[in-house]
């Protein structure tokens, strides 16, 4: 089993997504191992975008993400990192296939309503971030 860091953002909280993206991750198979409402700092928005620091677009995320409340969640499952992307859909919604949660919902790549991990070494990093431990990777 494969942990990974999984966050709607704050336009999928503002919309009232979370229960319909939860309940996508439950029939999907995962588990839900831990979540939390809460309201990114911009220190930590920082953190977890330092990968993109020199992107021109870097001080917009990091003020999109921090000035409303997330959902973040920690979700457990079968190569979990590699199926919540496919279930998330591409970071353009334009490129997003229909029934992917992006495809479904997000409107623009500025609002795309979910964040997922991209890795493993990236799932137990924003896992520590935001929940303060390492993620699990029991086998």
């Amino acid at each position: 089993m494969e942990q990974t860091f999984i966050m709607i953002k704050p336009d999928g909280v503002k919309r009232g997504l979370i229960g319909d993206i939860v309940l996508r991750f439950e029939r999907k198979g995962f588990t839900l191992i831990d979540a939390k409402l809460m309201l990114v700092s911009k220190e930590m928005a920082e953190k977890h975008y330092s990968d993109l620091k020199e992107k021109p677009f870097f001080g917009e995320l990091v003020e999109f993400i921090s000035a409303n409340p997330v959902f973040a969640m920690v979700w457990e499952g079968n190569d979990a990192v590699k199926q919540s992307r496919a279930l998330i859909g591409a970071t353009n919604p334009v490129d997003a296939e229909i029934g992917s949660i992006r495809g479904d919902f997000a409107t623009d790549v500025a609002s795309n309503i979910i964040h997922g991990s991209d890795s493993i070494v990236s799932a137990d990093r924003e896992i520590n971030l935001f929940f303060r431990r390492k993620a699990s990777f029991a086998s």
